[in-house]
């Protein structure tokens, strides 16, 4: 199964998202029940009330997060919002991914934040974030989320309209999107777009919820069909356009993805090989999918390494100059060959070895509801590896057991 989340038009943020999921069927008690153990651990936050409830923006009927709190601090320190978190997740039953999703997700606001204003972690304020309705969101998120069962689902984002203008904070007046946006957003391949209000549209919680569920951000629907469909209304009304957040969940309907690549290849017969691990490296580093080196017999029955490299169309010239400058060789063969892709999806699987915790991505193939094969990236292998002073091997080995009992298979 796939879930969409469409956040092209009016963006998203975190009572948007939430209210999305409550529309498609997680359980509202539920949501209500485990976000209101955060009182308990946020000194001078009150909720006086919270429900969702129905209503129509722009002739799209959707749901919204009705919220009436309490707040009795302006400001707080990131790390006192993650200790509420931290706690709040202690106290309520979730799942791992769910635990490790909400976790994250705070992670991510406070360095964007810490980034921005040079601030340690441990140190840095949140302002607009500061408040009791960011726990909200992002434990209600994880509950809803884990309620449905879609963190067993590929999740994919459409790009993100984040509005145009200025907007007013705490440090004054800056241009939108804000500087938390795009520290968020950056490194994550999530895609922005202005959107059609020179306001803001998508929020910094929001940002962050999206990063850590999300496993690819693509400007179509993949081939899906559709079984269930979430509006989630945000608090603002606009002339254009319903500000709505829409998440649609279907069925892969199982295709192979397919590329047009460019294969470039050249016989090297005079260079050591140190030189062809720099070119190796190199290309790698400007963009190469695969390099593959062979040895191989030319004429006069002379030795010779066979070098392939696969790329994609636009990056052919910068290859060819890479190969030239670093080999010295005399000319390439180039052809354009057409893949067929067995669809993948990369999630995040948090898993504890040797007393330690750890956060594995894993490279996923899946038939229908059911993971049919996984493997863990080797990055994150070496990293485990060398933390644990253990061998590659052991941790490789260690890493798949956790990862099979993660993901409930044998």
């Amino acid at each position: 199964m796939a879930l969409v989340i469409d956040a092209q038009v009016a963006g998203i943020s975190g009572d948007m998202l939430l209210s999305a999921l409550v529309n498609i069927g997680a359980n509202k008690s539920k949501v209500i029940d485990g976000v209101y153990i955060s009182e308990s651990y946020l000194a001078g936050s009150k909720i006086q009330n919270i429900n969702f409830e129905k209503t129509t923006k722009h002739g799209t009927e959707a749901t919204r997060l009705v919220l009436d709190i309490k707040e009795g601090h302006h400001e707080r320190r990131g790390i006192e919002i993650q200790d509420c978190i931290l706690q709040i997740l202690d106290k309520i039953e979730l799942s791992d991914r769910a635990k490790g999703f909400a976790k994250d997700t705070i992670k991510s606001l406070i360095r964007a934040e810490s980034k921005i204003h040079g601030e340690p972690i441990e140190s840095v304020h949140l302002h607009e974030a500061s408040s009791i309705d960011t726990v909200i969101d992002i434990i209600g998120s994880a509950i809803a989320l884990d309620d449905l069962k879609f963190f067993s689902d590929e999740i994919i984002s459409t790009p993100v309209a984040v509005g145009g203008g200025t907007l007013s904070f705490s440090h004054g007046i800056t241009s939108n999107p804000a500087s938390a946006i795009l520290e968020i957003f950056r490194g994550s391949g999530i895609i922005m777009t202005g959107g059609g209000a020179r306001e803001e549209l998508t929020t910094p919680t929001g940002a962050s919820l999206l990063v850590n569920l999300v496993s690819q951000c693509t400007e179509f629907y993949p081939s899906m069909k559709v079984k269930s469909i979430g509006y989630g209304a945000g608090s603002k009304d606009f002339e254009r356009f319903p500000n709505v957040l829409k998440i649609v969940r279907g069925e892969l309907t199982h295709q192979f993805e397919q590329d047009t690549v460019q294969i470039i290849e050249t016989n090297i017969d005079d260079v050591s090989g140190e030189v062809i691990g720099q070119m190796i490296d190199k290309l790698i580093t400007k963009g190469a999918k695969d390099v593959t080196v062979a040895p191989a017999i030319t004429k006069k029955s002379r030795p010779t390494n066979l070098v392939s490299v696969i790329c994609d169309p636009s990056d052919t010239n910068e290859m060819i100059n890479t190969i030239a400058s670093e080999t010295g060789t005399l000319g390439v063969r180039v052809r354009t060959s057409n893949r067929h892709i067995i669809p993948r999806i990369i999630i995040s699987v948090p898993i504890t070895i040797l007393g330690r915790t750890f956060t594995v991505q894993c490279k996923v193939i899946k038939d229908g509801n059911m993971t049919k094969h996984f493997k863990v990236e080797a990055d994150n292998v070496k990293l485990v590896s060398e933390s644990l002073d253990i061998t590659f091997r052991d941790a490789n080995e260690l890493i798949t057991a956790e990862v099979k009992k993660n993901l409930h298979l044998k």
